[in-house]
């Protein structure tokens, strides 16, 4: 392994274990020392992968924003098809990579008042609710998803994932729901 490669998988260790920590402790519960210790290195030398904490937690939630434009469906696929299937892939997908719950917990920490500025405005930047939306005005329109406010159905689907990644942050041994229970949310 070349230098280089070492040096970005000791960032990714740093990344990961201030991920698990400001999840399980809470961003102003976590020293840097404890982020050094966990990883571990001195923290001397976690300071020459990232200035400040706040850093950390900046780019976990670049990391976390990023993740995020998968939402948004081709026009040829039906938008319930879709959703199911995002759902279907997402829930794999964080039972293979566990940190993707602990992401899903920390962009709901981050978004609320009395968190770092600079964070809290990339965690609100993401329009997932948005994108949602549309594609559940067009389900509205070909009759597969109920009537009314097409925002606060998107609120509700989101706020119902949100819920489970949580869960499922918080005891690794919980079975991934059926999508088709989340989907009812939506569907006529």
């Amino acid at each position: 392994m070349t230098r280089k490669e070492q040096k970005e998988e000791r960032r990714k260790a740093i990344l990961m274990a201030a991920l698990t920590l400001f999840v399980e402790r809470g961003y102003y519960d976590t020293k840097i020392t404890d982020i050094a210790a966990a990883v571990p290195m001195s923290t001397g030398l976690m300071f020459h992968y990232f200035e400040s904490k706040e850093e950390l937690l900046l780019e976990l939630v670049k990391m976390g924003a990023g993740s995020t434009g998968a939402v948004g469906a081709p026009a040829e696929i039906p938008p319930d098809m879709y959703l199911t299937g995002f759902l279907k892939q997402l829930f794999a997908y964080a039972k293979e990579q566990p940190w993707v719950f602990n992401m899903f917990v920390l962009m709901g920490q981050v978004r609320r008042s009395g968190m770092p500025e600079e964070a809290r405005k990339v965690a609100l930047s993401v329009d997932t609710i948005e994108k949602t939306a549309e594609m559940i005005k067009k389900g509205q329109k070909s009759g597969v998803f109920k009537k009314g406010n097409a925002v606060l159905l998107s609120k509700c689907f989101w706020a119902s994932v949100q819920g489970i990644m949580e869960e499922m942050a918080m005891d690794k041994e919980m079975e991934t729901p059926d999508p088709e229970w989340i989907m009812s949310i939506l569907k006529n």
